[in-house]
């Protein structure tokens, strides 16, 4: 038998330790289970555990973030206005509530540790926000006639109280009233009007080859490549719904969200959590012409941002890239980056448009 590379024996060892600690979870409850227990049950050291996650957040964080991106797939029916949609996203989300899910069981301690740390919440807000843009494009794909996320804010505030409540009041949260009320927020009147904010930077000109590794996209659960034409936004947690800018600036581009983190072993599982749990059921519950053009990249490696240009990333990153014939042609970096490369894409296109 051929030996293991290190590769090949660090994956092996990091598939264990998510196996046990799944377990561990499981059987104790987040708190009540020690990082010591887990290594014993995957048969490996403490030092092993240690070296593919930095302690039991992350680790639980990890767990959580690979039960959402592989579960199945909910038994709905897509809906083909914005109402039928919402009712069918709500009652995806809520056939996993705590006493029916797994996954949901074992997540009932995301909130407790995300508010436990201010270097947590910030990064979940965003991220959460996120999702609100990304429900939102989808809405406004069934229903274009304005910006939706606003709508999309309330659904989810709506989805994530009934999944906190279920799990703290058994029994007190009747699914058929949720699934109503969100399709009825789909006609809630609220005032949604995008307004783009003045901004200091500048994209600049630039010419150098584009060579994206192998990525995965979180809306659609699938491989995606990054060498076509588009916009290519790297962006901190503590910015990740900056990528809108882009999106209303260039609506006809296709634009790629590269979250990464300055934390990345701790926080882009959380990402991945985050976005897999709204992305799992919007697949779902939106027919396929009405997923959001947008993608989401999490760039745990920053093998992504290197790629961009990027040695080096933080929370508060903001980096964005136009892609054009295989090469970066524009590039800015700072708040308002987003919006001002996609900005000159869009005129540009306009342009050759003509």
């Amino acid at each position: 038998m051929s030996r293991l590379t290190r590769a090949e024996a660090q994956e092996r060892n990091r598939t264990r330790v998510l196996a046990a600690a799944r377990d561990e979870f499981a059987e104790r409850g987040y708190r009540d289970t020690k990082i010591d227990v887990i290594a014993e049950r995957a048969e490996l050291t403490r030092g092993a555990v240690y070296s593919n996650f930095p302690g039991k957040r992350a680790l639980y964080f990890a767990v959580l973030a690979d039960l959402a991106e592989r579960a199945p797939a909910p038994d709905v029916e897509p809906g083909r206005t914005t109402g039928d949609a919402l009712a069918a996203l709500a009652r995806a989300w809520l056939s996993r509530l705590p006493m029916t899910d797994e996954s949901a069981r074992l997540g009932m301690d995301v909130l407790p540790e995300v508010m436990a740390d201010e270097a947590t919440r910030r990064p979940y807000a965003q991220l959460l926000a996120l999702d609100a843009v990304l429900l939102g494009l989808a809405l406004e794909r069934l229903r274009p006639d304005g910006r939706l996320v606003r709508v999309a804010e309330t659904v989810l505030t709506a989805l994530h109280g009934a999944s906190q409540l279920a799990a703290a009041a058994p029994g007190f949260v009747e699914p058929f009233n949720v699934v109503n009320a969100c399709a009825q927020l789909a006609y809630l009147d609220v005032d949604d009007e995008w307004l783009e904010l003045p901004f200091t930077t500048h994209a600049q000109a630039v010419d150098v080859p584009w060579q994206p590794p192998d990525a995965w996209d979180s809306v659609r659960g699938a491989p995606v490549s990054l060498e076509a034409d588009g916009i290519v936004a790297v962006l901190g947690l503590g910015r990740a719904s900056a990528v809108e800018h882009a999106v209303r600036a260039a609506p006809d581009a296709t634009v790629t969200a590269v979250l990464v983190s300055g934390s990345p072993r701790e926080l882009i599982p959380l990402a991945r959590l985050a976005v897999a749990e709204l992305t799992g059921c919007l697949r779902h519950a939106f027919p396929e012409y009405a997923w959001p053009r947008l993608r989401v990249v999490c760039d745990g490696t920053g093998s992504l941002a290197a790629a961009a240009g990027l040695p080096a990333v933080s929370d508060a990153t903001e980096v964005a890239v136009r892609i054009a014939g295989g090469r970066v042609v524009s590039r800015a970096e700072g708040y308002g980056a987003c919006h001002v490369v996609a900005a000159a894409h869009d005129r540009v296109s306009g342009r050759l448009r003509r």
